[in-house]
């Protein structure tokens, strides 16, 4: 059930994110086997930035758009972090 949770998750969020510059995939902690979104931004100037979103074995008994929110807002937050750094919050 899991990892249908997760493909539902990854799909989801595929499709919500429409920048090409975001690089967004779901991985396992190979310790524990903890899934984790890795998100992975290229600015302009083709600095790097990444960061990892847990996901929780409790969020997995949530729903999962209440899952895709909670990515994206931890999505969002880095952006605007990223944002700071590279452009003095512009």
């Amino acid at each position: 059930m899991e990892i249908k949770i997760i493909e539902h998750l990854k799909e989801t969020l595929l499709n919500v994110i429409n920048n090409p510059d975001l690089d967004v995939d779901i991985f396992f902690k190979a310790e524990d086997n903890t899934p984790y979104v890795k998100v992975r931004y290229i600015t302009e100037e083709h600095n790097i930035h990444e960061k990892e979103i847990d996901i929780h074995p409790e969020y997995l008994n949530m729903d999962t758009n209440e899952i895709v929110n909670f990515v994206l807002f931890q999505i969002q937050q880095f952006m605007e972090e990223i944002d700071s750094v590279e452009y003095g919050g512009e």
